[in-house]
């Protein structure tokens, strides 16, 4: 019977299957309702139907209530053997402060290929903070009747993963201070007998503390041989606190919290600093959990993770403080990638959620991978990518496909009317206020004049070699004649094609055209190339960024830090540009193609553990 069973796993994964999917029925109303109406409107399916539709076993799948399901990774050996499907990346123009709607187009271009083209299509979205969800922005499970579903389920809590990286953040903060002051206040002798304790007559150490006697050049086993020197190298990482970059998190925007003083309780024996919460998501464990492959990898990156200096200006990493297991355990289940359904009824993987600015802003690498299996090989899995295609695509590429080896098919690049009205001089555009009449009523100069933004963001996707399709994200207020023009400059600037999309109101029907053309750039040429090589320094690479700046400065003394980087051994990890989404210059106010500018590189920050160096260029909040 095992063999069996073994068997029809073996055949199973090595034939494509065109998936028996029951898609749920829409009937979408006019006017739109609100998103929380629509996701209330429509029943999803039992998340197990879903898993055996698309070709989850049943101990692949860890249940969560009746819509959401952790994906075991043991799934990737089982179709080891099985071609991947089309990899499509969602990116957008330069946005408005409202976003121009990548997640919906997410949503409803894999809607239009599952549940209209009958191809097996998956989405793979970011799991939105809670911050961000109760601030201006909302939540991120798209829009209209192109999201996912039940919304409130995608926009809080989730599976918890979010939770797991507070815990294991602040479990790292807590052993930092601890060290700091078990250092200050005990000897040599009393720090290493803490540190290999007596059990049963014997002392051990730990394999992590025999791989920080080989870091230390110390090469002995046996605790009770190291001398006094080389007792006191061991015990004291001697931190310097004015060093430490490894702040506390939670998942609110809570603005109170931004500065703080810790330590002090009479119990820390005076030892004070000043200290700052950030929000949970821009934790570089969030980083890490994007950019992981396998439990062992984000295991080694955990403990590669920078968090101080010492005193004589070593980095002081996490396999240091001999925390790494207990922050690979806390994480043990937030590596699975969640799975969710859109409104009709087609799948959906959200897993890790990094900041767009300070990390690489792209969901994770392992929900890619495990979609592309079960998509097979005439599939597609879409993804997003943060921000405008500057910062989020250039990310992705150069970041998000260097540690997956995985290469995109095609580039869906979003565009609205409303921010190439923008672009080309329109008034400014306010979270919360009324839009001003130019963007409501037709104005075919302020559109023609803001497609040098879509032009440019075209012009560096096609750096990368890969075809663009161009979607069109179609507002009520927009005029046939500006939804052509748009359209038609597209498609003369050298994306493959341009189409306007209707699924905010329509649903996967109205996506369907965009699918179609996403299908055919899909089996286009594909030259995808990186757009630079690690082995080039960084200050090199400050020098020729994407943004064709040829003048850049960099902040008084951080010159040192950039050669102190390079010296530790950081040099030639990729770059991680930290900017404003608002504009491609530093400045949020300059729309367009702005030109001329000097971009100033502010601080320069390694996140080690992920894989990146991150410069600051002006000011980043």
């Amino acid at each position: 019977q095992n063999m069996v069973k073994t068997m029809e796993r073996w055949i199973q994964s090595h034939q494509y299957r065109k998936w028996n999917l029951h898609c749920l029925k829409l009937q979408p109303l006019s006017p739109v309702p609100s998103d929380i109406e629509i996701s209330r409107a429509q029943s999803p399916k039992a998340v197990d139907v879903l898993a055996k539709e698309i070709g989850l076993l049943t101990d692949e799948i860890e249940i969560y209530g009746q819509t959401k399901a952790k994906v075991r990774l043991s799934l990737l050996e089982r179709l080891k053997d099985q071609p991947d499907g089309k990899y499509v990346l969602v990116a957008g123009i330069t946005p408005t402060p409202l976003g121009e709607g990548k997640s919906t187009v997410t949503v409803g271009l894999v809607q239009a290929l599952t549940a209209h083209l009958k191809i097996n299509s998956f989405a793979c979205l970011r799991q939105p903070s809670q911050g961000p969800t109760f601030g201006v922005k909302g939540g991120a499970a798209g829009g209209g009747y192109a999201q996912v579903i039940p919304m409130e389920e995608f926009n809080l809590h989730l599976t918890g993963d979010i939770h797991a990286i507070t815990a294991a953040n602040n479990l790292l903060a807590a052993a930092i201070d601890a060290r700091i002051l078990h250092e200050n206040t005990q000897s040599d002798k009393s720090l290493y007998n803490r540190l290999v304790p007596v059990v049963n007559g014997m002392r051990g150490f730990s394999a992590i503390q025999l791989a920080r006697l080989r870091k230390l050049g110390i090469n002995k086993t046996d605790p009770e041989t190291l001398t006094e020197e080389e007792i006191s190298k061991f015990a004291r990482l001697d931190i310097d606190p004015s060093t430490i970059t490894w702040q506390r998190v939670v998942d609110t925007n809570d603005r109170f919290l931004r500065k703080i003083t810790i330590g002090q309780a009479s119990t820390e024996k005076g030892f004070v600093r000043q200290a700052q919460f950030d929000i949970a998501v821009a934790s570089e464990i969030m980083a890490i959990l994007a950019l992981t492959t396998s439990l062992q990898d984000m295991r080694e990156r955990l403990g590669k993770m920078v968090v101080a200096n010492g005193k004589k200006g070593e980095p002081v990493t996490v396999e240091d403080l001999g925390v790494t297991g207990a922050l690979a355990v806390l994480m043990k289940d937030a590596i699975k990638p969640t799975l969710m359904q859109t409104l009709e009824g087609t799948p959906v993987f959200v897993h890790a959620g990094p900041f767009a600015n300070i990390a690489h802003g792209n969901s994770s690498v392992l929900a890619d991978k495990i979609a592309l299996k079960l998509v097979g090989e005439k599939g597609f899995v879409v993804t997003e990518a943060g921000f405008g295609a500057d910062i989020g695509m250039e990310k992705f590429f150069n970041i998000k496909c260097r540690a997956s080896g995985l290469f995109p098919s095609v580039v869906v690049l979003v565009a609205t009317v409303r921010a190439l009205k923008m672009h080309g001089g329109g008034p400014n555009v306010t979270a919360g206020a009324p839009l001003k009449k130019e963007y409501t009523e037709e104005n075919l100069q302020l559109v023609a004049d803001g497609c040098c933004n879509l032009q440019k963001q075209i012009q560096i996707t096609q750096l990368f070699g890969v075809p663009v399709v161009v979607a069109l994200n179609v507002f009520k207020t927009d005029s046939p004649a500006e939804v052509d023009l748009v359209c038609k400059i597209a498609k003369q600037s050298g994306a493959f094609d341009a189409v306007p999309c209707n699924h905010w109101s329509a649903g996967g029907r109205g996506a369907v055209k965009l699918a179609q053309a996403v299908e055919k750039a899909a089996n286009q040429k594909n030259s995808f190339k990186y757009l630079y090589n690690l082995e080039v320094r960084i200050l090199f690479f400050f020098n020729e960024s994407i943004l064709h700046q040829k003048i850049v400065t960099l902040f008084p003394c951080l010159g040192d830090f950039v050669i102190a980087v390079v010296w530790k051994g950081f040099g030639n990890l990729p770059i991680c540009m930290a900017k404003t989404h608002l504009s491609l210059s530093h400045q949020p106010e300059r729309k367009g193609v702005p030109t001329g500018f000097i971009l100033p590189i502010s601080d320069v920050r390694a996140s080690v553990g992920a894989g990146f160096i991150y410069p600051l260029v002006g000011t980043v909040s």
